[in-house]
């Protein structure tokens, strides 16, 4: 890469230099896109349109944010990447970023961080240095370069040094970087990304990879970056399939939303399971809840058997023989051949939609072959002629009638004669006493019909019509998914890829997963590769310690996580009378609002009003999940159950009896209470009056 720098002898200098330059060329960037005549292109409006979008996002994704760096690091290769080394050859540098920029002449000024050349930025060592004589860091203050930190990896006797604008000889920029506030939705990681995960953002399309993950391990960070490098690595074949990152809930999505924009991936979606499974064109939307154990079984695998058994009780064996007529002749296909027909589609197991519409061709065939054996010589066009003609259609919809998948959900959940037919054998009699409605609805639209109802109406739409398949999905949270909730997003990849990530400890509903293997089962990716992230890098080290003397109890398989940031962080214990303890919780906001940073206020969902209200009565704003913090309301009240995937720089934890008793069952309460004690990035207080669960105590 040649410089763009003037020569300089203050290094801090020069690089600022080049970052204004890399600037310069990128507005020139978007300055030509934008000064595009596009009146001519296209041959037509549709194209027009079309390219007009396309030019839409380009300029959008050239923006230049002020307050993101352009780039933020540095690799001096030792000779040009991949050529034989010559004696006194000197090798090439390049400035590695969130984008690729490139001067008037085309010469790149930063290279994209996904491009192959930057990959030693996060795995080269001293041990194994890549070809990388050196590798350097910088650091930001409000958008302006201000430190450099050095690595020459190519002299392992060499210790890092590290230069800023006032001198310092101490910068630990990455360290600063995973430490730094936060305030807002969540950040990008590309500057930090380390080796371990960036093995997993560069795992190739073909496959579908598991992530277990403790609290803090960035394994959301990681199933993002990793769409943001296959969007760069295969553009033109995820731009037709399609991308989508299913998270657990809105908050989470609306906390999540910012991180590809500003890597400048603009074209993935995003939406919760209960978004994919919705279908407002059918009357099924949410509109009631199951008890626990309703929704338990309804979200069991068993119930795909019986839908596909109550699906195919809607064909009837053929009574009467279909006689079609043409002109003066009369064809007549006898009962038996249909149902030789009808027994043959069903022995494949195709979808009912699709053998619906084969079975209109078939019995045309059998007309045809009679034809043949006539002396006529009928053609395709023929066969269609026959496939439509009235006779033929009624033989169809007497045989194989079309089925509304609400209606046949509707059907099995009001007609317990209907659900024992079907679920002999699958459901004992208790099972399904359980998830029978005890008022059957009078219609689709007027069912109140449950999280659970939809993601069975979404299994019986697609053993009618099959569900188009993405090019890669991202599946966040996915511990708390139910194998039907499984099979649902398994349908959206079904010929693509996806990345699925977790953390069994942190499973808090009652059908949570017992382990990946069953959940890639489920998916219909069986066999898929299972990676576990252990190295934290956002919960401070006693707060993850605290933590974990709940998984146990709550995941003993698995390792308990372990942090490499140097501060041991904020953490207190303080117990007081259940009298004093929402004036104690207040105190406690009063003085993690004192720090720089986000404040969460986690406390059981029962507890929420309470609180509210001596908020309100000290003069505290508050925020709720999904709402942008600013600095006059940095302070967010969370209830328990939205806290998963969620991060505050400091926790206020009310009363975790509580949250452990707002669950159904102790081993719920205690993940859920796991996942509200590692919410903290700073600094964590723990607040209550009843006595703490036995493990904490």
């Amino acid at each position: 890469m040649p410089s763009h720098a003037p020569d300089h002898p203050d290094p801090l200098a020069r690089e600022r230099a080049h970052l204004t330059a890399s600037r310069a060329a990128l507005r020139a960037m978007r300055a030509d896109v934008e000064a595009l005549d596009l009146r001519d292109v296209a041959a037509n409006w549709v194209n027009a349109e079309a390219l007009h979008h396309q030019v839409s996002e380009r300029i959008k994704a050239l923006a230049d944010l002020a307050d993101t760096p352009l780039f933020f690091g540095r690799l001096d290769y030792l000779h040009a990447p991949g050529a034989e080394v010559a004696e006194g050859a000197e090798g090439e540098r390049f400035y590695i970023g969130r984008r690729h920029v490139h001067d008037a002449d085309g010469d790149p000024m930063v290279i994209d961080w996904r491009a192959p050349v930057s990959q030693p930025f996060y795995q080269a060592s001293k041990k194994a240095p890549m070809e990388i004589g050196l590798r350097r860091r910088f650091g930001y203050t409000g958008g302006e370069l201000t430190a450099y930190e050095d690595e020459r990896l190519s002299d392992p006797t060499t210790e890092t040094f590290s230069g800023s604008a006032g001198g310092s000889q101490t910068s630990k920029l990455l360290q600063s970087e995973i430490e730094r506030p936060r305030v807002g939705p969540m950040r990008d990681i590309v500057a930090t990304i380390q080796p371990e995960q960036d093995e997993i953002v560069r795992q190739g399309i073909g496959g579908t990879i598991c992530v277990q993950g403790a609290p803090g391990t960035g394994k959301t960070a990681v199933g993002l970056h990793r769409v943001a490098y296959l969007l760069y690595a295969h553009r033109e074949r995820l731009a037709r399939s399609g991308t989508l990152v299913i998270g657990p809930n809105r908050s989470f999505l609306h906390y999540i939303e910012q991180v590809l924009p500003a890597l400048g991936e603009l074209q993935v979606a995003q939406a919760t399971v209960e978004d994919l499974v919705t279908r407002p064109s059918l009357g099924a939307v949410t509109r009631g809840t199951d008890s626990a154990d309703a929704a338990r079984i309804k979200g069991d695998a068993r119930l795909a058997e019986v839908l596909r058994r109550a699906l195919r009780s809607y064909v009837t064996r053929p009574t009467e023989p279909c006689v079609v007529v043409r002109g003066s002749r009369r064809w007549r296909v006898p009962a038996y051949e249909l149902e030789e027909i009808v027994e043959e589609l069903l022995t494949r197991d195709i979808r009912y939609g699709a053998a619906r519409e084969a079975l209109p061709r078939r019995i045309a065939h059998a007309v045809l072959v009679r034809m043949e054996q006539a002396g006529e010589a009928p053609d395709d066009r023929v066969q269609d002629t026959v496939a439509r003609n009235p006779a033929v259609k009624a033989a169809v919809k007497a045989v194989w009638p079309p089925v509304d998948p609400a209606k046949l959900v509707l059907r099995l959940l009001s007609d317990a004669d209907f659900l024992a037919e079907h679920a002999e054998g699958v459901l004992d009699a208790d099972e399904q006493k359980t998830i029978l409605w005890a008022k059957p609805s009078r219609g689709v639209k007027s069912a109140k019909w449950s999280p659970a109802d939809l993601v069975l109406i979404d299994e019986a739409a697609d053993l009618i019509e099959r569900t188009p398949s993405l090019g890669h999905v991202v599946l966040d949270e996915a511990q708390d998914l139910s194998p039907m909730q499984y099979r649902a997003v398994g349908r959206r990849c079904s010929t693509g890829s996806a990345t699925v990530l977790g953390d069994i400890a942190q499973g808090t509903t009652p059908w949570a997963t017992a382990s990946w293997e069953e959940a890639l089962i489920h998916l219909g990716k069986e066999g898929a590769g299972i990676e576990e992230l252990t190295q934290g890098f956002r919960v401070p080290r006693e707060v993850i310690a605290y933590a974990s003397r709940l998984l146990p109890a709550i995941a003993p398989g698995l390792s308990e996580a372990t942090s490499i940031r140097e501060a041991a962080g904020d953490f207190s214990v303080r117990a007081v009378s259940s009298a004093e303890l929402d004036a104690a919780v207040i105190a406690a906001c009063h003085e993690a609002l004192r720090h720089e940073g986000s404040i969460g206020l986690i406390a059981a969902d029962a507890r929420i009003p309470a609180l509210a209200q001596a908020l309100d009565a000290a003069g505290l704003t508050h925020l709720t999940p999904g709402e942008e913090t600013s600095a006059e309301s940095r302070l967010t009240l969370v209830p328990a159950t939205l806290a998963k995937g969620l991060e505050y720089d400091y926790v206020v934890l009310d009363e975790p009896a509580a949250v452990v008793d707002g669950e159904p069952d102790e081993r719920t309460g205690l993940r859920r209470l796991y996942v509200a004690l590692t919410r903290a990035v700073s600094g964590l207080t723990v607040v209550h009056g009843a006595p703490l669960p036995e493990r904490l105590s």
